[in-house]
């Protein structure tokens, strides 16, 4: 189903694509914008409405695309800017928005700005970066530290100076302070707005703006060692300023120049001050993602005080959304074991707000453990040996049971999990029972059961494992009962009365079944249940 008007991005599903890890089309063992193309058919036929690009810019791959060296091209390794067109046409063709990765916060040290910044105290362009004086015995301007670990401040031999790199030291962050700076960026959407793209999910959007006295971060009180270093120190003046919030309204109008356009922020916070970045008058990202799931504790009352503190804090007529997998955190049928796998995506599915799906979570993708050489993320490379790698959750997509998934007919830039022979498109299609066709069923219910797009989320007192909640809109009502557990229950609420039927189970065995004042749940089981009506 197509959607339009401005908010189509509220009934929408997103899909999230890693473009190295999707579909290689030219045998190079990396993903492309031609491999995308060719697998749009799959994409469509999930079901979703907005695919979402990991960086596609040219780079010279120090993060994988996080380093930008032109922010109005396309990296040769993905294609040309005909690849690229080609592959938005078709999207749009086929009824489905394309968003870009933006990362406005650092750019690659080979990016002609940076060159030029670097070149001499008195570059017009020097002020474009945050540059630094050392203190009086060398050392750097002050304690922050890289989130790739060590400290955040790389000296300049040739100017002097320290400058400023929240990532890796190929990553100087931009002086956003700066309104040439701002301009350009914006200029860049502008470029990318005129061709069509349906909007930008923004990089590390909270680190935009540092504290301008670049005063030392205190020391976190919680630190457990073994845990990375960079969180030795809490970053209360090197990300979350105040003024942040001007920036991204501003960033907000020169979507909102082009219609219906859609700014989705990327922030790792704690929820009060996540909600700040719907904006005053909720002009700022219209998706602030909320990413709760990603790192809770897999419980239902856990989960369920989750979702009770997002609804209530979220600002009048803001619209939540949930995200259980991403291209930074470990796939979730690793997190919380693949019976659950079935349960996160009905609850994914069934939430009051919009959804963004991982490529691959759909056909139950887990994390890879990747062995020493094969270890391609700087992350990893930096601070080795506690588990910050990201390449676990962006091996290719596991297309078919031939050598290298379907994805590549040559080695990939990371390997494939042996399980990939049964665990791929090709066998879960022919499974009327499998993961693969319980996520295509969820999304076809959620678009014809409107309680599912824009109804009300009410919880329902339950205990132990059970998840159970209401979403309700013009009379109409569904109620979903999770099991986030392993063991049988019989559920036994006024929620799910005699005559209740269930529209679909986590099994996809039990569509139709009319309940008789009891509903049997089996261990990691969840339904979505149509209540009778009132009489």
């Amino acid at each position: 189903m197509a959607h339009s008007g401005d908010d189509w991005w509220r009934d929408g599903i997103f899909y999230q694509i890693y473009p190295r890890s999707f579909q290689d089309s030219n045998g190079d063992g990396v993903g492309d914008l031609a491999g995308i193309l060719r697998r749009l058919p799959y994409v469509k036929s999930l079901g979703v409405d907005a695919i979402w690009l990991s960086p596609i810019f040219p780079s010279p791959m120090a993060d994988f695309g996080y380093d930008i060296s032109d922010y109005v091209g396309i990296e040769p390794l993905f294609g040309t800017m005909e690849d690229f067109d080609a592959l938005l046409g078709a999207a749009h063709d086929n009824g489905l928005k394309l968003i870009l990765d933006l990362v406005p916060n650092h750019t690659s040290d080979q990016h002609p700005w940076f060159v030029e910044s670097r070149s001499s105290r008195d570059n017009p362009k020097r002020d474009w970066y945050v540059w630094g004086d050392p203190k009086p015995d060398g050392s750097a301007p002050n304690n922050w530290l890289s989130e790739f670990g060590g400290s955040a401040w790389q000296f300049d031999e040739t100017t002097g100076q320290y400058y400023y790199h929240a990532f890796l030291a190929q990553q100087p962050d931009l002086n956003w302070r700066n309104p040439d700076v701002r301009a350009a960026i914006y200029d860049a959407m502008r470029f990318w707005l005129e061709k069509g793209v349906d909007g930008f999910r923004v990089d590390v959007i909270w680190h935009l703006i540092k504290d301008a006295e670049f005063r030392d971060n205190p020391p976190n009180p919680h630190y457990v060692e073994g845990r990375p270093p960079n969180e030795k120190i809490l970053t209360q003046y090197s990300t979350d300023q105040p003024e942040v919030h001007d920036v991204i309204a501003q960033m907000r109008r020169v979507t909102d120049a082009f219609g219906a356009r859609v700014l989705i922020g990327e922030i790792y916070l704690p929820l009060h001050r996540l909600i700040a970045y719907y904006g005053n008058d909720l002009t700022g990202a219209q998706m602030p993602f909320n990413f709760a799931l990603l790192s809770t504790f897999w419980s239902a009352r856990s989960i369920e005080k989750i979702i009770e503190d997002y609804e209530k804090a979220l600002p009048k007529g803001a619209w939540p959304n949930w995200v259980l997998g991403n291209h930074d955190r470990p796939r979730v049928a690793s997190r919380i074991g693949p019976g659950q796998a079935r349960v996160a995506a009905m609850l994914l599915l069934t939430l009051r707000g919009t959804p963004t799906l991982y490529y691959g979570d759909e056909i139950g993708m887990h994390q890879l453990a990747i062995a020493p050489e094969d270890v391609r993320d700087p992350f990893e490379k930096n601070v080795p040996g506690i588990g910050v790698g990201r390449d676990g959750c962006r091996t290719p997509m596991q297309w078919d049971s031939s050598n290298f998934g379907g994805f590549s007919e040559v080695r990939p830039w990371l390997p494939l999990p042996e399980d990939h022979i049964h665990e791929n498109v090709v066998n879960l299609e022919a499974d009327p029972r499998s993961i693969l066709a319980l996520y295509r069923r969820l999304i076809a219910v959620r678009k014809t059961c409107p309680p599912l797009v824009s109804g009300d989320y009410h919880p329902i007192a339950a205990q132990g494992d059970l998840l159970v909640y209401r979403r309700e809109s013009a009379g109409r009502a569904v109620v979903v009962v999770l099991n986030l557990g392993p063991d049988p229950i019989a559920v036994t609420t006024s929620a799910v009365r005699f005559g209740s039927e269930i529209l679909l189970s986590t099994f996809l065995d039990r569509e139709g079944e009319k309940l008789e004042g009891v509903l049997d749940l089996r261990g990691n089981e969840g339904v979505v249940v149509s209540p009778p009506p009132h009489p």
